[in-house]
């Protein structure tokens, strides 16, 4: 059997081949592009790389047109952690050397001695793949659009309080096309307060308002106008150029985090998982989408539930040495499905009467909030996996029987 290794860079990759006793069969540098990708497949197919019988490659990588262009066929790909491939490395020279073609090397001989302890990258559909790309996405505007909200927060807090205070009542607050419009029409509190009744009128009708506009103009008014401590005037514009410089950012990745979020809505339902996954309580579109996103639509990637909770890190982990012993949660995980996970528990507390009593149970017990929660994520992930298996929505009184729990 022949194992390809390659290691990869930005501008170029070393490929490397070996047989089942380690022996060097050929080596190649090649370039990332079409014509490097041509050599690499060339390469391949001349040492018997074919449908029936395909090479395994190991990388350190699980992204990008190279891995694409080697998952065509049925060829596995392992994505080796970079960190692993380094211990790998010391088995061969204690020397610390260190070369590209050598690390091509590691990676082939990874696979020929151990390729039992790692797993291939998983045959999800492009379908799947695509929600993936925009639902990760989509998280991530969602953090960026945050991380912009608190900055401006920060900076309207230096000199613009009376903006904060108009805006405490509404959800999202900063991130309102309201309170982005209002920013935008009076950038200091001074010229805030010179606000008449109707430009505050206008200024929420732009920014898409339908109801009560008057008594939202009226209240923002008089808060513009009571009595707060200003900066020196020079210093309150500079201040006020500099947030208009933020807001531009913030409108930016505003209207990116709704059209991911459109796009997402668009692409989820046409999966054949989606009806699953949206028949669970506290599970919607978007969040649906990243639980899928993280697990994937390959139904073999996990031998058992336990393997899919391990991955999403709601499954706590026994350290045992000599006569010490503790079980702890773990933190090697996927954070982004644990991060999703913790959502989808508090979330399911409202919607569903089990899991509310099952979290219940478990602060009586002595559990933290958190640790509750995580255990409710380990139960319905658990459930999730069996529902996925075996092609059936989620059912309230078999997840949670009333009978069974009363008398436990």
């Amino acid at each position: 059997m022949i194992y390809c290794g390659i290691d990869w860079a930005e501008n170029t990759h070393d490929v490397a081949l070996v047989d089942d006793t380690g022996q060097l069969l050929a080596k190649r540098h090649i370039t990332d592009d079409a014509a490097g990708y041509k050599i690499l497949l060339d390469l391949l197919a001349e040492y018997g790389d074919s449908k029936e019988t395909p090479i395994p490659v190991a990388i350190e990588t699980s992204r990008g047109l190279l891995v694409a262009v080697l998952r065509t066929g049925k060829r596995k790909v392992y994505a080796i952690n970079p960190m692993a491939a380094a211990r790998y490395r010391d088995r061969h020279s204690v020397s610390r050397k260190k070369s590209d073609p050598g690390d091509a090397l590691v990676l082939a001989n990874i696979l020929r001695t151990d390729m039992h302890a790692h797993r291939p990258l998983p045959e999800d559909s492009d379908l799947g793949r695509a929600i993936a790309v925009l639902a990760r996405a989509q998280q991530d505007s969602l953090w960026n659009r945050q991380q912009l909200a608190n900055q401006l927060r920060s900076l309207l807090r230096e000199y613009y309080p009376s903006a904060l205070k108009a805006f405490a009542t509404w959800a999202n607050g900063l991130c309102r096309p309201e309170a982005r419009e209002l920013l935008k029409t009076a950038a200091t509190p001074t010229r805030a307060a010179k606000l008449t009744r109707t430009q505050l009128q206008a200024a929420l009708k732009r920014a898409g308002r339908k109801r009560g506009i008057e008594g939202e103009a009226d209240r923002i008014r008089l808060v513009f106008r009571a009595d707060w401590a200003h900066q020196p005037l020079l210093v309150e514009d500079a201040l006020g150029k500099q947030m208009l410089a933020l807001l531009i950012q913030l409108e930016a990745a505003c209207t990116a985090a709704d059209q991911l979020a459109e796009a997402v809505e668009e692409a989820f339902p046409q999966h054949p998982d989606a009806e699953i996954l949206l028949s669970f309580p506290g599970l919607g579109i978007q969040l649906a989408a990243r639980i899928l996103a993280e697990i994937g639509d390959d139904h073999a990637r996990f031998a058992d539930a336990r393997g899919l909770k391990a991955y999403a890190g709601s499954s706590p982990i026994t350290r045992a040495s000599g006569k010490k012993s503790s079980i702890t949660r773990r933190w090697v995980k996927n954070d982004r499905l644990n991060h999703a996970g913790y959502l989808w528990a508090f979330a399911s507390l409202r919607a569903s009467d089990g899991a509310n009593a099952h979290y219940r149970r478990r602060r009586e017990t002595g559990d933290w909030h958190a640790a509750a929660q995580r255990n409710l994520f380990n139960r319905m992930i658990g459930q999730l996996y069996h529902c996925i298996q075996h092609r059936k929505l989620f059912d309230e009184d078999t997840a949670f029987p009333t009978e069974l729990a009363a008398a436990a």
